[in-house]
């Protein structure tokens, strides 16, 4: 009616042209009032003026109304007025019903213009918002485990390494699964550079003058040469392997390191191995722990940082319009895989002390006369290769997505680490595509499903793409839900998350049944405690890792393991269906219909509400634990060090209370977030859209802004990798305070000064506009 109003005001009174107005006026010579109508044109306004009031007749006894006079008062002429004032407001009434209704029917967000997106038609306003639980069922109803089988077959392949024949091949397959399901679809192109094994010829390594072994396995990224050393037994390569070895005052400079497969990534064994002043790394499988048999190869890479590392930083679209740049991350020593049969002939003739009893007091570490010599020549080649993408777009913040991916290659046949996951991927897509053509789900955010290759170098396609569109997506993906490696065993179930995304995580684990139905995900390997029995650390090997500590994006990654060990065939041409199902008991199928139910809640959930379910009260927790860990330190350096450059700076210049102050920043400013959003109208999508901005920052914000992505990619000062992080500043202290060579009293200053005002930042940014900042913030 108000748009009616406003029609027929424009109509009668304001039209430049040609228009009506009403005159109601008294008449004084008895009737009732009046309604006179003035039919008026340009002419007339000209002649007449301008002014209403000129139009308006204020009848007296002397003189009679306008149109009376003009019209005279026939009852034909009366009937004719009565007709034409109710005719032109029924048209004025219809005017603005149709302009009411065309304004409701057209889309209310500018973010429909996103050029990745082609838009679904969209209603008035919100997205009617289904019920959670309806969403839950339509989910279920779309999944069932006898759908899996034919898609693993589909799906399956023996050889799709990256840039292959079979790695382009399965990626048309899915491409044109996205579109017979409806969805847009694209795919991202880059040239990368990796490392393969030498064409002709081999690498190769000779122990004590024997017959030269030629491993078939390799470690792409290694650096390339020939080095002759002692060897020495190293455990896992961990840092605190190689700290027990210095407190035996061995010596570790120039040494070939041998060392386990397992517990941290191949990539951190050689920079560990790197720091003692190794000159070469030689890996092997634990048959203790990897039953895999002597002879089975290993392949992997040493890139310490993800992505091409001959474009760090930004992505390979163009192999020619770039400098010459290497990753920091390239390692300067050489790195080689053997096999545990090759390792087991080295160990027996080991020399010197025992092992630490802790590593098993089983073998000998080896003395200088243990030489061997080493020979690495992998080729450094580029490759073509093609992510792949399908949307599903959202209805009402079609520019806001999560992102669901999974790896595409592998080196072999690669069941557990590509099939399972590239079937999770479509299924899901399938699913959730027709929930919305067939079933009425209209989810409010957009659905990003992603193929990536070149995984097995290192995330190499999916963090190129991260580079290519790091400052767009950094404002509109939201969450990343890694697809690879969710069924690899049946007895365990594990989780490494943002801990944004815990409280997410912890409800979808009461919602999802598990194996068997014999009670829920939660009750059966939560059992109470989901932060003992679930979760762990999001580690530098996994292929979300990126997504959050390059790209500032919440992440999680999730599946199904064995209790005892990893899945022993990873990295290795025994990677088949033949495997798993031996792993799993033969449920391979059942596995990933849960896991697929699992991977679609927490996404169906991100894209339902109203609000993005991030818990932002999570990441006060871990800031106090850091910080509490430093302040102890600071406290025990200031105390212990005799140090001259430490007595100087650490006390006098060094506090922990801005530290302590930023962090109680955020959690004042998280919790007034939480009230904001207590008292806030969430029907209104302006103002909901403005709350999940301020939650998006969160991730990102903790992304330092002071380090370099080709010295230190992984930036996030909490979950990231590097000396810019609170755990490396935790680690800087304690090397103070015994004094290590390495320890620098004016470096760690101004480390934990950029470290403090990241923390506050992010409580700045989180809090609200910057003019509604007080120093409480």
């Amino acid at each position: 009616m108000d748009q009616a109003r406003s029609t027929i005001s424009k109509i009668f009174n304001g039209e430049p042209h040609s228009y009506t107005r009403f005159n109601l006026t008294q008449n004084m010579e008895g009737d009732n009032s009046q309604v006179e109508m003035n039919l008026s044109s340009n002419m007339d306004e000209e002649v007449g003026g301008n002014c209403v009031g000129d139009h308006l007749n204020h009848n007296n006894s002397n003189r009679k109304p306008f149109v009376a006079q003009k019209l005279g008062r026939k009852p034909k002429n009366l009937c004719f007025m009565a007709a034409a004032t109710l005719l032109i407001f029924i048209i004025g009434y219809l005017i603005g019903y149709l302009v009411h209704r065309k304004k409701d029917s057209a889309p209310t967000c500018e973010a429909s213009l996103d050029p990745f997106i082609e838009p679904f038609v969209h209603e008035t306003g919100a997205a009617p918002l289904m019920d959670w639980d309806d969403v839950k069922k339509l989910l279920a109803q779309k999944l069932s485990v006898a759908k899996f089988e034919p898609v693993f077959s589909e799906f399956s392949s023996t050889n799709h390494r990256a840039g292959s024949p079979g790695d382009e091949s399965l990626a048309n397959q899915i491409i044109n699964k996205f579109k017979e399901y409806g969805m847009n679809s694209w795919t991202d192109e880059h040239f990368v550079k990796v490392q393969d094994p030498p064409a002709s010829g081999a690498n190769k390594f000779v122990f004590k003058n024997e017959m030269a072994e030629r491993p078939e396995g390799f470690l792409s990224y290694s650096h390339n040469g020939t080095v002759t050393g002692a060897v020495l037994y190293a455990y896992y390569g961990q840092e605190s392997d190689f700290s027990l070895l210095r407190e035996k005052n061995i010596n570790l400079t120039d040494r070939v390191v041998l060392v386990r497969v397992g517990r941290i990534s191949s990539a951190e064994k050689v920079a560990n191995a790197a720091k003692m002043g190794a000159s070469a790394v030689l890996m092997f499988p634990d048959p203790d722990a990897y039953s895999i048999g002597d002879s089975t190869a290993l392949f992997g890479h040493v890139h310490m940082g993800s992505g091409d590392p001959y474009t760090p930083g930004f992505p390979s679209f163009n192999h020619t319009q770039f400098p010459p740049v290497q990753s920091s991350g390239l390692p300067k020593i050489l790195a080689q895989t053997i096999t545990a049969g090759m390792a087991a002939n080295i160990l027996k003739e080991l020399r010197g002390q025992i092992e630490p009893r802790s590593w098993g007091g089983q073998y000998k570490l080896g003395d200088e006369s243990d030489v061997v010599v080493v020979e690495v020549n992998n080729v450094l080649v580029e490759k073509k290769i093609n992510n792949v993408f399908g949307v599903i777009k959202g209805f009402v913040d079609a520019d806001r997505y999560v992102v669901i991916g999974a790896q595409r290659d592998a080196w072999g046949a690669g069941f557990a680490t590509s099939t399972v996951g590239t079937s999770v991927l479509v299924e899901l897509a399938r699913s959730i595509s027709d929930m919305v053509k067939n079933d009425g789900f209209k989810p409010r955010r957009s659905i990003v499903f992603a193929s990536w290759s070149a995984g097995e170098y290192g995330s190499v396609g999916a963090t190129e793409w991260l580079e290519g569109y790091l400052s767009s997506l950094s404002m509109k993906a939201f969450a990343y839900i890694n697809l690879d490696r969710v069924v690899t065993g049946q007895k365990g179930f594990k989780v490494a998350a943002s801990p944004l995304l815990h409280s997410l995580i912890e409800s979808t684990l009461t919602e999802i049944n598990s194996p068997n139905k014999d009670g829920t995900l939660s009750s059966k390997f939560a059992k109470g405690d989901m932060e003992t029995n679930v979760l762990e650390p999001l580690k530098l090997d996994n292929s979300a890792y990126p997504f959050l500590a390059f790209s500032g994006i919440p992440s999680v990654s999730f599946g199904f393991t064995s209790t005892n060990s990893d899945y022993p065939y990873f990295g290795t041409m025994l990677d088949t269906k033949e495997k798993l199902n031996s792993a799993t008991s033969n449920q391979v199928a059942q596995l990933a219909e849960i896991a697929t139910r699992f991977a679609g809640h927490i996404a169906l959930r991100l894209v339902h509400d109203h609000l993005l379910r991030m818990d932002l009260i999570k990441y006060n927790n871990v800031i106090r634990s850091e910080v509490s860990q430093i302040n102890t330190k600071v406290n025990s350096v200031k105390k212990s060090c005799g140090c001259y450059v430490c007595f100087q700076l650490l006390p006098k210049a060094l506090t922990v209370q801005w530290l302590i102050s930023a962090a109680g920043s955020y959690s004042r400013a998280s919790r007034k977030l939480v009230e904001d959003i207590k008292n806030s109208d969430l029907e209104d999508i302006e103002m909901s859209r403005i709350i999940n901005d301020r939650i998006m920052m969160v991730e990102r914000n903790f992304l330092s802004p002071y380090v370099s992505p080709r010295e230190s990619p992984f930036r996030h000062i909490l979950l990231g990798s590097g000396p810019h992080t609170l755990k490396a500043l935790s680690n800087h202290l304690e090397s103070l305070r015994i004094n290590h060579p390495e320890a620098d009293a004016n470096l760690f200053h101004n480390q934990f000064a950029l470290a403090t005002w990241t923390v506050q930042g992010c409580a700045n940014s989180l809090a609200r506009d910057i003019w509604s900042l007080d120093n409480q913030i």
